[in-house]
């Protein structure tokens, strides 16, 4: 019987919010994937995304502002054989969590981190997050937006994700398609994903996006995916990937980016210099006996490097 990643708590997301078309999709992903509850973890920091581990029947933490991605790591090389999710928002990842988000992308842990993004902060009252246009002006901001627009694709792809993507709310046959695909990759992946926020954005509305937005696979000769087979054409996928990145405005790409599986996880790595760490994790080593006492001797562990 499959798993039902559906909890019992009730969800409080404004009507019409993009929101749910992402938990939709989340939930529908998990299910086809034949997943276990025990299979994922769900870490989120603060917002009205912030809440989407509340709504997973999975193990899920609800973390400090713009912390979500060291939570998520240490939790991702406690037990590499986990998948974790990240459903957070553009304030939360690309603002305050801004150098965790850059630093992930180095590391390529594995985490598969989706992208609320709304351009506001909606559980504050609408202020303009990191993804506002230089000079939008939404019906609850008091005068136009005075700061610059953080692109989550191409910061993406500059700092080192090998899987980049971009799904819109209102699309969840491809949106769950890409977080599948996602959870499928060895390395960090970033999902943007395009919402209204209907109660503090009148600007990027859903007839908005809906008039914008088309898909990558459409175009035949798009190919986005380095493989070992084609890995001298790796430049040139990323240069395409960074073209489509900047395209803003009457078009607005959703899809596959780039993905590039030539790139060893951080998990991967690490298992050259712990042995066995892949196989016998620390979250799944025994600590302590029937008594709850510790089995850990630390003399014996290490015995190698004490002076006598």
């Amino acid at each position: 019987m499959a798993h039902n990643f559906k909890s019992d708590v009730v969800v409080d997301w404004c009507p019409g919010c993009g929101d749910f078309g992402i938990l939709t999709s989340i939930t529908q992903a998990l299910t086809e994937m034949n997943l276990g509850g025990e299979d994922v973890v769900a870490v989120s920091g603060i917002g009205c995304s912030g809440k989407t581990p509340h709504y997973l029947n999975i193990a899920g933490v609800h973390t400090l502002h713009g912390r979500a991605i060291p939570f998520a790591t240490g939790v991702k090389l406690a037990n590499p054989n986990l998948k974790v999710i990240l459903p957070s928002g553009d304030g939360d990842l690309l603002s305050i969590g801004a150098g965790h988000f850059v630093a992930e992308g180095r590391r390529n842990t594995g985490l598969t981190i989706v992208l609320f993004d709304n351009a506001v902060y909606g559980l504050t009252k609408g202020q303009a997050a990191p993804t506002m246009a230089l000079g939008e002006k939404t019906k609850s901001l008091a005068r136009e937006n005075i700061f610059g627009k953080v692109n989550p694709i191409a910061l993406a792809l500059s700092s080192g994700y090998s899987f980049v993507a971009r799904g819109f709310s209102f699309d969840m046959k491809q949106l769950k398609g890409l977080i599948k695909m996602a959870l499928n990759h060895k390395g960090s992946a970033v999902i943007d994903v395009l919402q209204p926020c209907p109660t503090y954005n009148d600007v990027n509305t859903m007839d908005w996006y809906r008039e914008r937005v088309y898909r990558l696979e459409d175009e035949p000769s798009w190919d986005p995916v380095v493989t070992k087979d084609n890995a001298d054409s790796a430049a040139m996928k990323f240069q395409q990937a960074y073209q489509k990145a900047l395209e803003w405005g009457e078009k607005i790409p959703t899809g596959l980016f780039y993905q590039n599986k030539t790139i060893p996880s951080f998990t991967e790595r690490l298992s050259q210099f712990v042995p066995n760490y892949l196989t016998n994790p620390p979250a799944t080593q025994v600590v302590f006996n029937k008594d709850h006492y510790t089995v850990v001797d630390p003399e014996k562990t290490f015995s190698d490097k004490i002076i006598d």
